[in-house]
């Protein structure tokens, strides 16, 4: 189903950019998990438009509703809806849209395969529709930072930018795995606070200019065991690309040494084994935490690149529904820069990804004794 992600952690996302709201149904949530609203909140908080001065202006609160799953603040077992309602919507910014073509962007093909078309804000194809996944992927972290054990911190996700434009973090400059508090620490979400300094003046000058850029994330995981991924076809780095270039603007993923590991021979990039604090570790990483596409237990590492963001306000040529070659000028209120704001919408598809995993890990290998 082409809204519905995932197979035994199942979650189906509704609503369009400028209709009544947004939502979510997750099914397969084990029951008796402790949640509140305010749990799920502090994550769409973090991806909410109107938070800083790089990002859209569009001023929504997108507060959560709980319309089913859950019973004296615990999971039931049965369905969960969540859904968020639309406050800000100005469909009039996009009057000239609905017969014009925006360059880059999901209007043409949309057009031509349904044949018909939302063009306020894009409708289904606009990144406010990622709310649903945020919010789902809430529930699922909260499950993750469960499975660590006695005195264990469980599983913990952190995403963070490392480029905007041309300007990057240094080489090693993120050695180890970044606080929650590092990253939040700059409205860029870059924990290197140089860097994060001169990617906000940059995010800055282009929204003066009527332009846009894009940038990378990476995502890193710790508290992993061995044994996730399902080979052949769902390999977990498989499932965690697919997650990812199912998001709005992605045009790139890599995991481990990614591209950079086809410049070196096999003798300097295989990982090698050793026996460190009671188990067997590797000595590098630079097969990002899975080999065989089953996670090796140690920390997971990938990157995904987003482009620059398609609706500028600037005047472009482009054709119409009749193909007649016409001039738009982008209106509405768009992020000069869409990076800051996936940051937790990539660790929120991390988060459904691996909880997905862990259950058809322990279906499998767990259910049985043979």
């Amino acid at each position: 189903m082409p809204n519905s992600f995932g197979k035994l952690f199942t979650i189906s996302t509704w609503g369009e950019s400028h209709g009544p709201g947004i939502g979510v149904v997750i099914d397969g949530c084990p029951p008796r998990l402790p949640i509140t609203p305010q749990e799920i909140q502090a994550e769409l908080d973090r991806r909410r438009p109107g938070q800083s001065e790089i990002v859209t202006p569009r001023k929504e609160s997108d507060l959560v509703e709980i319309l089913s799953g859950v019973y004296q603040g615990r999971t039931t077992g049965a369905p969960l809806a969540l859904w968020v309602r639309n406050s800000d919507q100005r469909p009039s910014a996009y009057d000239e849209m609905a017969d014009k073509f925006r360059p880059s962007h999901a209007d043409y093909t949309y057009h031509v395969k349904f044949g018909i078309r939302d063009p306020n804000g894009g409708g289904r194809s606009s990144a406010r529709e990622t709310i649903g996944r945020v919010a789902a992927g809430a529930i699922a972290k909260k499950l993750l930072a469960g499975l660590g054990g006695k005195n264990l911190p469980g599983v913990e996700i952190r995403a963070f930018i490392t480029q905007i434009h041309d300007i990057s973090i240094p080489p090693d400059a993120v050695k180890s795995f970044p606080s929650l508090v590092e990253v939040e620490a700059s409205p860029v979400r870059c924990p290197h606070p140089a860097t994060a300094a001169a990617m906000i003046e940059r995010i800055k000058a282009m929204r003066s200019e009527g332009d846009s850029v894009g940038g990378v994330i990476e995502c890193r995981v710790r508290g992993i065991p061995v044994g996730l991924g399902e080979p052949v076809f769902d390999r977990l780095e498989a499932d965690l690309a697919k997650a990812m270039l199912s998001l709005p603007a992605t045009k790139g993923f890599e995991i481990g040494s990614g591209f950079g590991g086809t410049r070196i021979r096999g003798s300097e990039h295989n990982d090698v084994f050793e026996s460190r604090e009671g188990r067997i570790r590797t000595a590098t990483n630079r097969s990002g935490g899975v080999q065989g596409g089953i996670s090796n237990g140690e920390e997971l590492v990938f990157r995904v690149a987003f482009k620059p963001t398609a609706t500028i306000l600037r005047a472009q040529a482009t054709v119409d529904v009749a193909g007649r070659t016409v001039e738009l000028m982008g209106k509405g209120r768009h992020d000069p820069c869409v990076v800051p704001r996936a940051v937790p919408i990539v660790e929120a598809m991390t988060a459904l990804v691996l909880v997905d995993h862990w259950m058809r890990h322990f279906a499998q290998t767990r259910s049985f004794e043979i």
